[in-house]
């Protein structure tokens, strides 16, 4: 049965999708970060108490984890990108495979356990902010002019501002997840040895 969290969760993925911001996002690195962070990060993180808790190996976890790595990543590879802002089958590619790679990930942090789960969250926090620092950091536009317009700012301060949103929103999210898990392991450890 589904709570709060995860009908805000479904609410959230509706609007995205549904919303205006699919068709700006094609035209704005900005808003295409919002979308991107918002399926990949918020919606699978208010999804995940629905999820199952399954029983993995060690391989499976870094498997998981790797997994939402790899497909963040390719998605920001310029041909990629360029594909998911120029067509309708690469854009309903990237968002479903970013929704997967959240919600796979959050499998992942659940069966990893308290402190494996804050682990896994950590290292998701580092490769974001790693990619949000290339992107912002990087001398020129990484897309080209496509990615800018709709806000009224240049190809290059859109990607800056995107890049910020990455590594500090999308960092930020995975890190207060990692250290709230971590506080309830904490206190969970501090409660039997009492």
């Amino acid at each position: 049965m589904l709570r709060g969290p995860q009908l805000a969760g479904l609410g959230l993925l509706a609007a995205l999708w549904l919303s205006p911001l699919p068709g700006l996002a094609a035209g704005s690195m900005v808003l295409h970060m919002v979308l991107h962070l918002g399926v990949t990060a918020v919606v699978p993180a208010l999804l995940a108490p629905a999820l199952p808790v399954l029983r993995l190996g060690p391989m499976a976890l870094v498997l998981g984890a790797a997994f939402e790595m790899v497909v963040v990543w390719a998605w920001h590879l310029p041909s990629l990108h360029l594909w998911a802002r120029l067509s309708g089958l690469g854009f309903a590619l990237e968002q479903g495979s970013f929704l997967a790679a959240g919600l796979v990930l959050w499998v992942v942090v659940r069966a990893a356990g308290p402190f494996g789960g804050a682990v896994v969250l950590m290292s998701v926090t580092m490769h974001m902010t790693l990619l949000g620092a290339l992107i912002g950091l990087a001398p020129r536009p990484i897309w080209g002019e496509i990615c800018a317009g709709h806000l009224g700012l240049s190809a290059m301060q859109e990607q800056q501002l995107a890049g910020v949103l990455m590594a500090g929103g999308g960092g930020a999210l995975y890190l207060v997840a990692a250290l709230g898990r971590l506080g309830r392991a904490v206190r969970g450890r501090a409660e039997e040895w009492a």
